[in-house]
């Protein structure tokens, strides 16, 4: 990827990076917490060059992104979903890592016309987290990278999550493809089957790699996630008002 590209969406600034094809059609890659737009390197290079165009965002408090201090997964849908309008793009496939998933499944939830195809790596887990998640209250000694008041949030709302969060994934109608990192990922496998078991069109793998799947094992998690999306489809206008 190259140039870091700046846009307004839902009141924040957020940075992204785009590679492969102006015509191409949209792809959107979303990060886990703590990591940002570098973290899919490898993988939207390789998906450019399939013929993608391939949108590496910062979310909300990472990396060149606005840290504006206020977080929750719900303002993470939205500041997807203003992406996605303030760029034109009206429908895209999506490929999402662990906090990455909720904002993509819950934006696939709001506006399912917007969203071809998705794929979640290790997420999302709509219920209470088991043991609970610390919820620190003061920034950590060493400097983050990422926004530290990022850490209470997500912790807070992965201790009691909303309802709706579960229930609405039926409401998912892009077919999805679920990637789980198996029994050495510190994420409950069992609970991730149930979640791809809810989703209406859902296919669920599994590759021996922990959470960090397409970081660790990058040639398999190509592989399914190339099958998934294959063929590519048509692209649109180089100016940007189709997806």
């Amino acid at each position: 990827m190259g140039e870091i590209l700046n846009v307004e969406a839902n009141g924040v600034r957020l940075a992204y990076e785009v590679a492969g094809p102006a015509d191409g059609p949209p792809l959107l890659l979303l990060h886990a917490l703590g990591e940002d737009r570098t973290s899919w390197r490898a993988v939207s290079d390789a998906l450019a060059a399939d013929g993608w165009r391939a949108y590496a965002p910062d979310l909300r408090g990472h990396g060149a992104s606005e840290h504006p201090g206020m977080y929750s997964f719900e303002l993470l849908r939205d500041d997807v979903l203003g992406f996605l309008d303030a760029l034109g793009l009206r429908r895209v496939t999506v490929v999402s890592h662990s906090l990455g998933t909720f904002a993509a499944s819950l934006a696939a939830i709001a506006r399912p016309d917007a969203v071809r195809r998705l794929v979640l790596e290790e997420g999302p887990l709509p219920f209470p987290a088991d043991p609970p998640r610390p919820v620190p209250t003061e920034a950590p000694e060493e400097p983050t990278p990422y926004d530290w008041r990022l850490l209470p949030a997500v912790a807070a709302q992965r201790n009691d999550p909303d309802p709706a969060w579960w229930r609405d994934l039926t409401a998912i109608t892009a077919p999805t493809l679920l990637v789980a990192g198996g029994p050495s990922s510190h994420l409950r496998q069992d609970q991730l089957a149930r979640v791809a078991g809810r989703i209406p069109d859902c296919r669920l793998v599994t590759i021996e790699a922990g959470h960090m799947i397409h970081d660790d094992r990058p040639a398999e998690f190509l592989r399914e996630v190339r099958a998934f999306l294959s063929p590519v489809p048509a692209g649109r206008p180089a100016d940007g008002t189709r997806g």
